[in-house]
């Protein structure tokens, strides 16, 4: 299986470079997402433990316990895992990075009417890759917008030296980071259609608001990358994926930590 660098336009990665961010379309089928729909809609009716964990007593009314984000799913679920893999997917890394994506992480927000939001953050915080980067793949499997709580990216702030965070408003974030954005920059939402998805680096500062639909879900298929040139990762992350399925064990960072540090008692989306 070969790697192609040569998918995106000159104009394309040079967008991404600039502002930090480039929304790409069609990378994923009709009949891709209603598999990825499918099969987390499966999961959502079970528990998996250190992985998805739901209340499903039917008596919260937190939305957010009932749906819980997934983490992970490709450690135990081969759909998840090829899809962390999508060939489409993995040749835009291979352009934006100048060569091979090695897949970090994968996760499913399902994000419904009502629940919380993630607050401002940079996620090489907690991915660590060195040297280099992660980038983001962030497939919106619903339309999203800002009714029902779509990204909010800071332009030209995938430069930004990451900083460390001030604690986030536990009323409309699940989770306790918080980034404030260089003054001359303000968050805008990113308008997704569904099967867009969202390629973003590690230092750019990204969130979203609380999901104010009475209907409509959010859900996203979110997954991490690094450069086959980087040499450590977060031990959270480990082992990284190759395209083909391989392995590939990057050296322990001590620095960094887990996705996004949950308040108590809260639960993520």
């Amino acid at each position: 299986m070969s790697v192609k660098t040569n998918v995106l336009s000159e104009e394309q990665v040079n967008r991404f470079e600039k502002e930090g961010f480039l929304v790409v379309k069609g990378l994923f089928s009709e009949e891709d997402l209603r598999t990825i729909e499918a099969t987390f809609e499966a999961i959502s009716h079970t528990a998996v433990p250190g992985y998805f964990e739901p209340d499903l007593s039917g008596e919260t009314d937190d939305p957010l316990k009932r749906y819980p984000r997934v983490m992970h799913p490709h450690r135990f679920n081969g759909t998840a895992k090829s899809y962390m893999l999508h060939e489409p997917v993995m040749n835009v890394l291979a352009g934006l990075y100048g060569e091979e994506a090695l897949a970090a992480q994968s996760m499913f927000y399902y994000k419904p009417p009502g629940s919380r939001g993630q607050a401002l953050h940079q996620d090489n915080f907690y991915l660590q890759v060195e040297p280099g980067n992660c980038i983001a793949a962030w497939t919106a499997i619903d339309a999203a917008d800002e009714e029902n709580g779509g990204l909010l990216v800071v332009p030209k702030t995938g430069d930004y030296a990451l900083v460390c965070p001030d604690v986030a408003d536990a009323k409309e974030s699940f989770t306790s980071h918080y980034v404030k954005p260089p003054k001359e920059e303000k968050a805008m939402p990113v308008v997704m259609d569904k099967g867009d998805v969202l390629f973003f680096n590690g230092n750019l500062i990204h969130g979203s608001y609380r999901n104010k639909s009475k209907d409509r879900f959010r859900r996203a298929f979110i997954c991490h990358y690094a450069n086959s040139s980087a040499t450590h990762i977060n031990i959270h992350y480990r082992p990284l994926f190759r395209q083909d399925g391989t392995e590939a064990d990057l050296e322990a960072n001590p620095d960094g930590g887990p996705c996004g540090i949950e308040f108590e008692n809260a639960y993520p989306h």
